[in-house]
């Protein structure tokens, strides 16, 4: 009839997916994301990689940094009369950086499920050690509280990683691994290790074997890359371990120029744009960025003649600080926290409770200004890893 009101279903329907997606380019983040949920068409739209391909150059996105997590390892692993952490000290400390953090500490979520062991593509993994594990996703809310290992680990290092290949939903699949670190003086080839998967609902144990004796360091978290396991070992190794191959193998890697750090909180991997694995490490003096170039693409028990390192960046800290006065005014001794995602050219640094992002090429700091900081906090004992949300939603239904 003529003079009609159009309903919202005849407005729906007569948005094309080419208009559609035009019309939410323009927007700004927080209301695209909201729209989501309107239905299926439009969460495959905002999701379809060609969407998120423009929304990144049209507004320049890249990741979304909410905080950084503190984790104090004097607690981790104590026995029976061990250390215990005082009432005083929170559990739980998140050094908000923008809004979203702030939500997320007054959720009151996190402070519920004990200490912040690891994340990943936006999944939160707490736990207390060594059996009690729980994962929460802040974006949707759902909590996912696991069941108890089938094995006991008295020392262990973690792996956490999403599953995009076993997505059958809309629902972003993870796997947790739990690896026992032998704290014998025999020299061992072997590791126990067990997997929880989320679409299965349960822990699943191996037993993985290496060609040469090692021994994983306990209390680590392991960086994943394209599915891809690495942890710290002993005597300046990485244990790698691809759990998509069936032969359950660790293949160990050296370092560059085979670096023992007795102090692992400043030995950090990350992955380069171009997919690479590189290698921070810092000292009193400064630090060192290494990037593993790859000369063979399988997964192979002579890895290390497959692969070689390369120094990308090297500098002083004396030099940084000299060239950034202005954040030199309350400098300590400085160590390296983290790389970004898939980005080689920041790594966050930490000098006393000021955290810094440092360009390596310009040489360049920026302070990160954060809230949450308190006396409790015990700096000099503490991991602190930065947390990121999603750079954008995923679903099954883009192609």
């Amino acid at each position: 009839m003529k003079g009609q009101k159009r309903s919202a279903n005849d407005i729906h329907a007569a948005l094309t997916d080419d208009i559609l997606h035009e019309i939410l380019l323009r927007l700004p983040e927080k209301s695209v994301f909201s729209f989501i949920l309107v239905s299926k068409r439009w969460l495959r739209v905002i999701c379809s990689s060609s969407f998120r391909k423009d929304y990144h150059a049209r507004w320049r996105i890249n990741f979304h940094l909410l905080g950084f997590f503190v984790c104090n390892h004097l607690y981790l692993g104590r026995s029976k009369h061990g250390i215990r952490r005082p009432p005083s000290e929170r559990a739980l400390h998140l050094l908000s950086t923008c809004e979203e953090g702030d939500n997320l500490l007054v959720s009151g979520i996190p402070k519920q499920l004990g200490y912040f062991i690891d994340s990943s593509n936006g999944l939160l993994l707490f736990g207390r050690h060594p059996m009690t594990y729980s994962v929460w996703n802040p974006i949707t809310k759902q909590l996912c509280r696991l069941p108890q290992p089938q094995r006991y680990y008295k020392s262990l290092c973690i792996a956490f990683f999403s599953v995009t290949e076993e997505c059958f939903d809309d629902i972003i699949h993870y796997k947790v691994i739990r690896a026992r670190c032998d704290c014998r003086r025999d020299e061992v080839n072997t590791v126990s290790i067990e997997t929880f998967s989320s679409v299965t609902g349960t822990w699943k144990h191996y037993t993985l074997t290496c060609s040469s004796t090692f021994a994983l360091r306990p209390w680590a978290v392991a960086t994943v890359l394209s599915g891809v396991i690495y942890w710290f070992a002993t005597q300046g190794n990485l244990a790698v371990y691809d759990p998509r191959l069936g032969d359950r193998r660790i293949v160990l890697l050296k370092l560059p120029d085979g670096k023992i750090s007795q102090d692992y909180d400043e030995c950090v991997l990350g992955e380069a744009p171009d997919g690479l694995l590189q290698y921070g490490q810092s000292s009193t003096s400064g630090m060192e960025i290494w990037v593993l170039e790859r000369e063979g693409n399988s997964f192979s028990s002579n890895m290390q003649s497959q692969n070689r390192w390369n120094l990308r960046y090297k500098l002083s800290f004396k030099a940084m600080w000299k060239q950034n006065p202005d954040c030199a005014k309350n400098s300590k001794e400085a160590q390296i926290l983290s790389f970004l995602p898939q980005n080689s050219e920041y790594v966050f640094i930490r000098a006393g409770w000021n955290i810094f992002l440092f360009h390596l090429k310009s040489r360049r700091l920026t302070l990160i200004p954060y809230l949450g900081r308190d006396s409790s906090i015990q700096w000099d004992d503490s991991q602190v890893m930065p947390y990121f949300r999603p750079s954008w939603p995923r679903s099954c239904l883009c192609p």
